[in-house]
């Protein structure tokens, strides 16, 4: 899983279907959600890509997509935005979001 920076982000996100966390170090439910997306990434290998963004670290990315709380996750796919979850969610609901974009 891939810590994405402030200059790299366009760049990762543009091609194929890439699943982005955007988390922050003193989120409890951030924390919570790491294995399950290491879970995920195990699942979907070859499918899709799962990548990490520290909102206080990389700002501007976050501003970009108007984070407002973490645990967020943007799911794009060739650098457009197609789903958005807020919160803690589990393995399957990622999976099938995910899924849904890979067909």
């Amino acid at each position: 899983m891939k810590n994405l920076k402030d200059a790299d982000f366009s760049k990762e996100i543009s091609k194929g279907v890439v699943l982005v966390d955007f988390y922050a170090n003193w989120c409890g439910p951030c924390r919570m959600l790491a294995p399950i997306l290491e879970q995920v990434e195990k699942e979907i290998q070859g499918k899709a890509n799962i990548a990490k963004v520290d909102i206080d670290t990389e700002q501007n990315t976050a501003s970009q997509f108007q984070i407002t709380s973490v645990p967020t996750m943007i799911l794009f796919k060739d650098g457009q935005e197609k789903k958005r979850i807020v919160g803690l969610k589990d393995a399957k609901n990622i999976i099938d979001m995910i899924l849904s974009e890979t067909k």
